[in-house]
């Protein structure tokens, strides 16, 4: 996969009201950081340890790349099997279907097969014929999961049905990141993941909040602005031309017509989705999610006939 823009960064304060503590940790091949203030260092560097150690932990659950990980034993399932699964896997399965059902079908967990269509054994993009193509449709969706929250059991109806939690795993990690920190008693942080997603604590000591810059997904090193987050999080998507890395699971093909989206709201894990799924949803689509859940709010680089647009939908903070 190519390296994309990042969605956003931590803007530049000449002028910190005291110590911020930064912690780093590498993982999902990407970059995870932890920005602490208000703490003595030791202390902070502590809590930091303590909520790496618990994403390290989610990882090793969560990873299709690991053949003993609850999503490549559900993977491995044929049509009437379950399996117990833990409850990092079972939470991130039915968020999933939540905004599934809220988005239409945009967001889907089970586009494994779909993904693996459009790529040669190498990674690289092909073109599936039309058979293999409906081969793969039929292979996924989220109504083809038996998910059963009272006995921590997933199954799947059909053979073949293949999870992948890569749009939605970073967004949980942050967010069981940030329980761990609270648990710490931190109440001042900023936690993200590979620039792509990222949730702050409270408020910067003497500031209005975190102020992150918004980074410009189609053109790299360009700003879009700021936005101020206090107990929110906010998370981008791109869908580069040159890399089939997303997938429109009510189409089967990859995404296409909006560039890059950001999500934003009190949760990374669903932020971490919402970006996802606006990349394939319309404006029209989007600003109605937005209408209809006004703790949301949305933005859009779109491209048509008319040129590149930007559209923002529900309350952004300056």
């Amino acid at each position: 996969m190519s390296e994309l823009p990042k969605a956003f960064n931590i803007a530049k304060d000449d002028k910190p009201a005291g110590p911020i503590h930064r912690f780093a940790h590498v993982a999902m091949n990407a970059g995870f950081e932890i920005l602490i203030a208000g703490q003595e260092a030791e202390y902070a560097r502590q809590a930091a340890a303590a909520a790496f150690e618990e994403f390290d932990r989610l990882h090793n659950e969560l990873s299709r790349f690991d053949p003993a990980s609850d999503v490549s034993r559900l993977s491995a399932l044929g049509a009437g099997q379950s399996i117990h699964v833990g409850l990092a896997t079972l939470e991130c399965l039915k968020v999933a279907a939540q905004v599934s059902a809220e988005t239409g079908g945009a967001f889907d967990a089970t586009v494994g097969s779909l993904m693996a269509c459009w790529r040669n054994k190498d990674k690289s993009p092909r073109i599936p014929s039309e058979e293999e193509l409906a081969a793969a449709r039929a292979r996924t969706g989220m109504h083809l999961l038996d998910i059963r929250e009272e006995t921590h059991a997933v199954g799947v109806k059909v053979d073949g049905v293949k999870i992948d939690l890569g749009a939605i795993g970073k967004g949980f990690a942050v967010d069981q990141m940030v329980a761990i920190l609270r648990g710490w008693s931190i109440s001042t942080a900023l936690i993200h993941g590979g620039h792509s997603s990222v949730m702050a604590i409270g408020s910067q000591p003497g500031k209005s909040g975190w102020i992150v810059s918004l980074g410009d997904l189609e053109s790299r090193g360009e700003s879009m602005g700021t936005v101020r987050l206090i107990d929110r999080s906010l998370s981008g998507s791109a869908a580069p031309k040159t890399d089939q890395h997303i997938m429109d699971p009510r189409t089967g093909r990859p995404a296409a017509g909006n560039l890059a989206t950001w999500a934003l709201a009190d949760s990374a894990t669903l932020t971490d989705c919402l970006s996802t799924a606006f990349l394939v949803m319309s404006p029209g689509e989007v600003e109605e999610y937005c209408k209809r859940h006004p703790e949301t709010a949305g933005m859009l680089i779109a491209k048509d006939s008319s040129g590149r647009r930007i559209l923002r939908f529900g309350k952004w903070e300056p």
